[in-house]
C-alpha cells in the first residue's frame, strides 16, 4: 500500500482514518443511504454470499472519491454490480476513471452484471470462492 502524505491527501480533498485507505468525507452520507438502499442483485450477493464469507467485506466502502459497492480489505479487492446506468453514455468514461484510481491503490476489481447475480449466481460464487 502507499503512504499517503499531507500534502497529497490535502491536494485531493481526502482524509486518511486508521492508516485505511483515503476518501473524500463528503460521501459518507450517501454511502449510508445506499448500504440502506441496496438493489435486489446487491442484496442478493451479500445475504447470500458475502456476509458470511470468510473474509470480511465492508458494503460501499468511499474510496478516494467514489463509493464501490463491496470492499475486503484482506484481498485489496472491490467487488462492483453493474447496473444500467453503467450503460450510459457517460458511464465508460466513469468507470475508466474509477477502474484507473483504484488500480492505483493496487486494489483488485471483480466486476458482476445484475443479470449474472440473478440468473448465474452459482458462477458468480465460484468466482469469488477463488480467492
Amino acid at each position: 500500500m502507499y503512504e499517503f502524505t499531507q500534502d497529497f491527501l490535502h491536494s485531493r480533498w481526502l482524509i486518511l482514518w486508521n492508516h485505511r485507505l483515503p476518501y473524500n468525507p463528503k460521501l459518507k452520507e450517501r454511502a449510508r443511504e445506499l448500504r440502506k438502499n441496496m438493489t435486489k442483485p446487491e442484496m442478493k450477493i451479500w445475504f447470500d454470499f458475502l456476509k458470511n464469507w470468510k473474509y470480511t467485506v465492508l458494503r460501499q466502502r468511499p474510496i478516494d472519491h467514489f463509493i464501490v459497492d463491496f470492499y475486503c480489505k484482506e484481498l485489496s479487492l472491490v467487488i462492483e454490480i453493474d447496473w444500467e446506468s453503467h450503460h450510459e453514455n457517460w458511464a465508460p468514461e466513469y468507470d475508466t476513471e474509477r477502474t484507473n484510481v483504484l488500480k492505483w491503490y493496487d486494489l483488485k476489481i471483480l466486476r458482476f452484471t445484475n443479470d449474472e447475480i440473478m440468473k448465474n449466481f452459482s458462477w458468480v460464487c465460484e468466482i469469488l470462492n477463488k480467492y
